[in-house]
């Protein structure tokens, strides 16, 4: 064992570092010839060694032992038992790491024994430092907080399941180590003044247990100990009783956690009975029993993963994760075992190479596939550990400074760096022919949505990873906010009860979302929207798989959610809406205005008149579709404001004609019908539209002001089997169609009903007769009233009630009025509104409400039908406010240029109102916006009602 010349400085000075320990003198003249081989190579072992007494004087003959492993567990307890405290016990966990690393350190330099023998040392020893640990910190807790016991009274264990290279007794020098917790049965503890759960005893065990082999002392730590391998990782309880572990894994367990579980193994042989439960209970998660090719399209899928990362962080040179590396072979070798394990028990073995040899025997490759891959693999994990072994640093990357190359060529027996650089290349090389023979390329995962956006997926809980795509790759507005909204996305699924099949299309379809998103110019709005509509509906796989399945649905959705959060909650809450989503011709074309009755009519045939509860379900279906298609035609600027409120008009008067309709049927099966339409075809019921609905003016959260109006005489009696008054029977039919609006199905309810525009008020008759409707609004009316009933007409009815009410409303909009009255009693309301619902927020403009607003135009409006009708009496006819403000044009009472002009202003801010309500904000904008529309209306107003 000779050093180069370029490394001998490095030794001499290490060496003479040590003489003041006289080692020379104390050890063989072999061990200390080796010495100044180690000491040109490894800054650990030198560092160990200086620190060390115990090792200098023992190292010599622990040379001579070739199994100390076997040894671990009792001296390392021996040694814990003298520990008075937590401090003292850290220090003994550490300084017994350092030594017998540094032990196995120079074997692996001095290349004297076998690679499986110096994993055995590595892993045996973390197996006894972790389970000696346990054993330490078990008996402590006990004392502070009693025995953990089941119901019957036994004693309970924790078990530590080692995960990864731990499990499969394969680990490197500076590893990790992964470990899950879990213990037997709930119950609680016993012995103590005060008993505790089971649950809270072990998860304080494990805190203790992380903290003395994870901390940070001055005696270094012991291992960097990783729980997010567990069920729901860090957001999961940090210990699970076994029937927990058992429910995650058959219910939510992903194809990684299958891969992962292949390994696992419990720390300690004294808990193997135990172990052996819960192994059987997992095995079914882990191995299949049929043959399941499926597994290989998962692991390619994790391989595209680890490239990704690689090429993110720059990680060449990397013998663990780089194409061909160490990775790459634990992959080949776990394909065989999840395609094979549930059927080939020799595959189900944990150690990577004892699994390359039930390969071989049951010939799934050829000899020399299984010899490149054999040897690859040993001489990567030697480089490795040789590597890692220099200054006990986690890395796998090869060095760029040529004295640490010249020290890894010489540890591996090589005469140079570019020797050893041809070795891991061609070694590299055949591995990666094998792997890209069996599982493919990760262009073939990709198809055609851009790799960055499977990357976006993947790599979601890699927060560095996430912010170099969105800034990088997409180069987004706000990366900052859309990175914390993509992964909190991630960790709140894995809160959820997804099964195979979900994770499986959820992975398909999230990077074609994110594709579709970050398309758009507005994705930093569509992001938030659709992911959290996503997690409304992702337990339910068939709606995930209709989007995976249709693009023409997924474009839409993103376009619709980005452009409205009202959509977008209304999808998340009733995702049946999603199926419009397929056929954009279909979605961007709502229902003709005449023919929203005979759509509703036919859509409700399917179901049984008398299934009330199916009936009112699909009403409101039916309002949501029709809704959504006037929204995404309105956002597609296919429909006006002005046509998208005639839509959602035309949409409630066929909804109230249904729902009367219902009702009918309901009071006519119980009561019969009143007698007095014996000889008339109808109902003689009538409902009276008041406000936006009146006015042809509905918004997408309107609610509908309706009155109810019969024409039934006092003498009227029902011909049913069960007979009441003619007026009662109306009054329960109107009761019973306020049920059907506002009772709260699984979709919501169907519209908000108000009837406090009846005569009287709220203590007034639900349902008026035609004679006292008239006598009401002829002597007792207020002023508001019938400003009210300028904005009123009839939304269904019989021909000779639809008469009455025309003719009673045209009556009593020509009573002649006293003009300065009139403006006190208007002016005097307004201000009364105003101060009522006015703008509350500094520097906002209320659009409907504040001066200048909507409320004044329409005040204006009827001012002028209640001042002008007795002359004008044509005034009357229409009950919305634009064709009013073209009424008094065309009847000279107000010129052209002011009519158009406060029109446009009316208009304006009705769309600016739309187009917030389909944003989900309050109708208000600032201060500075419709200055000269509001100008306009205060200088109409002060000239007619001042």
């Amino acid at each position: 064992m000779l050093l180069p010349s370029s490394l001998t400085p490095i030794s001499q000075s290490a060496l003479a570092n040590l003489e003041q320990y006289q080692l020379q003198q104390n050890w063989s003249e072999k061990v200390y010839q080796q010495l100044g081989f180690v000491a040109g190579l490894s800054q650990f072992v030198i560092e160990v060694l200086a620190k060390d007494e115990i090792l200098r004087a023992e190292l010599p003959t622990m040379l001579d032992q070739q199994e100390r492993y076997k040894q671990y567990r009792d001296a390392l307890a021996q040694q814990l038992l003298g520990c008075a405290d937590e401090m003292s016990g850290q220090r003994v966990l550490r300084q017994f790491r350092n030594r017998e690393m540094a032990y196995i350190a120079w074997r692996d330099f001095c290349g004297s024994w076998s690679l499986e023998q110096s994993l055995k040392h590595v892993s045996e020893l973390a197996e006894a430092m972790i389970f000696e640990t346990y054993q330490w910190q078990y008996k402590a807790c006990c004392e502070l907080w009693g025995t953990p016991c089941n119901e019957q009274g036994e004693a309970q264990p924790m078990l530590i399941i080692g995960m990864g290279k731990l499990g499969g007794g394969e680990l490197n020098f500076s590893s990790d180590i992964d470990l899950i917790f879990t213990y037997p049965e709930n119950g609680e503890t016993q012995g103590a003044r005060r008993s505790i759960a089971n649950a809270q005893f072990f998860t304080r065990l494990g805190q203790r247990i992380i903290k003395a082999l994870d901390q940070q002392t001055f005696d270094g730590f012991c291992y960097r100990v990783d729980m997010r391998i567990r069920p729901f990782g860090d957001s999961g309880p940090l210990v699970m009783s076994f029937a927990a572990l058992e429910d995650y894994y058959q219910e939510q367990g992903r194809d990684w956690e299958r891969y992962a579980m292949i390994k696992a193994r419990v720390m300690g042989r004294d808990m193997y009975p135990q172990y052996q439960e819960l192994r059987q209970m997992l095995r079914p998660f882990v191995f299949r029993r049929y043959i399941d090719f499926s597994a290989i399209q998962s692991l390619r899928r994790m391989k595209s993963m680890i490239s990704s990362e690689v090429r993110r962080r720059g990680l060449s040179n990397n013998i663990k994760l780089g194409a061909g590396g160490i990775r790459e072979v634990e992959f080949i070798a776990q394909v065989f075992q999840l395609i094979r394990g549930g059927r080939e028990p020799s595959l189900r073995q944990r150690g990577l190479l004892v699994t390359l040899d039930a390969i071989e025997e049951l010939e799934l490759l050829t000899l020399s596939e299984i010899e490149h891959l054999r040897t690859a693999y040993k001489f990567l994990r030697r480089l490795e550990n040789l590597l890692q072994a220099m200054a006990d640093k986690q890395t796998q990357t090869l060095p760029d400074g040529e004295q640490e190359q010249a020290q890894l060529a010489t540890a591996m027996g090589l005469e140079n760096w570019q020797q050893l650089l041809e070795q891991v290349q061609q070694n590299m090389a055949n591995v990666h022919s094998v792997f890209t023979h069996l599982i493919g390329d990760d262009d073939e995962e990709h198809g055609e949505v851009a790799k960055h956006f499977h990357e976006l997926w993947d790599m979601a809980q890699h927060r560095d990873v996430i912010d170099h795509i969105l800034q990088q790759d997409l180069q987004v507005e706000q990366p900052e906010t859309m990175a914390n909204t993509i992964i909190q996305f991630k960790q709140d699924l894995a809160k959820k009860t997804l099964g195979p099949r979900g994770r499986e299309v959820l992975n398909r379809l999230m990077p074609k979302m994110f594709q579709v998103i970050f398309a758009h110019p507005d994705a930093q709005y569509g992001l938030p929207r659709v992911l959290h509509l996503l997690h409304r509906i992702v337990t339910r796989t068939t709606y995930l798989e209709l989007l995976d399945e249709h693009s023409a649905a997924l474009t839409q959705l993103v376009r619709l959610c980005t452009a409205s959060p009202m959509i977008s909650e209304q999808l998340g809450r009733y995702p049946i809406l999603l199926d419009e989503l397929i056929d954009p011709q279909q979605l961007y074309n709502p229902i003709p205005l005449t023919a929203y009755s005979t759509e509703l009519r036919d859509y409700l045939a399917r179901i049984p008149e008398d299934d009330m509860e199916q009936q009112m379900e699909a009403l409101r279906q039916f309002k949501q579709i029709c809704i959504l298609r006037i929204a995404a035609a309105d956002i597609a600027g296919v429909l006006p404001v002005m046509k998208v409120s005639d839509h959602l008009t035309y949409l409630s008067e066929a909804i109230v004609e249904c729902v009367v309709n219902q009702a009918w049927l309901q009071m006519a099966a119980k009561y019969g019908q009143p007698n007095h339409l014996k000889d008339r075809e109808g109902k003689g019921f009538a409902v009276v539209g008041y406000g936006k609905v009146g006015g042809w003016e509905l918004g997408y959260n309107s609610d509908l002001d309706i009155v109810f109006m019969h024409d039934c005489p006092v003498s009227s009696y029902t011909d049913g089997k069960k007979e009441i008054d003619g007026r009662q029977f109306y009054l329960r039919l109107a009761q019973r169609i306020i049920h059907i609006f506002s009772v709260r199905t699984a979709s919501g309810i169907l519209y908000e009903v108000d009837t406090r525009l009846r005569p009287s008020g709220a203590s007034g008759l639900l349902v008026s007769p035609t004679d006292a409707f008239e006598e009401y609004q002829r002597s007792e009316a207020w002023t508001w009233e019938h400003q009210a009933l300028v904005r009123a007409r009839m939304i269904y009815g019989d021909e000779p009630l639809q008469r009455a009410f025309h003719e009673i409303r045209h009556s009593i909009l020509c009573l002649p009025r006293e003009r300065n009255d009139l403006k006190k009693q208007v002016t005097d309301m307004r201000i009364k509104m105003r101060d009522h619902l006015g703008s509350k927020k500094a520097g906002r403009f209320m659009l409907k409400q504040d001066p200048g607003g909507i409320t004044d135009i329409e005040f204006l409006a009827q001012y002028l039908v209640l001042n002008y009708s007795h002359d004008k009496p044509k005034l009357t006819r229409w009950s919305d406010n634009v064709r009013i403000f073209e009424s008094l044009i065309a009847q000279d009472i107000m010129d052209e240029s002011q009519a158009m002009a406060i029109t446009h202003a009316y208009t304006a801010m009705r769309d600016q109102i739309h187009q917030r309500n389909l944003l989900n904000l309050d109708a208000d904008v600032a201060d500075d916006k419709f200055s000269q529309e509001r100008e306009l209306v205060v200088g109409i107003w002060n000239q007619w009602l001042s």
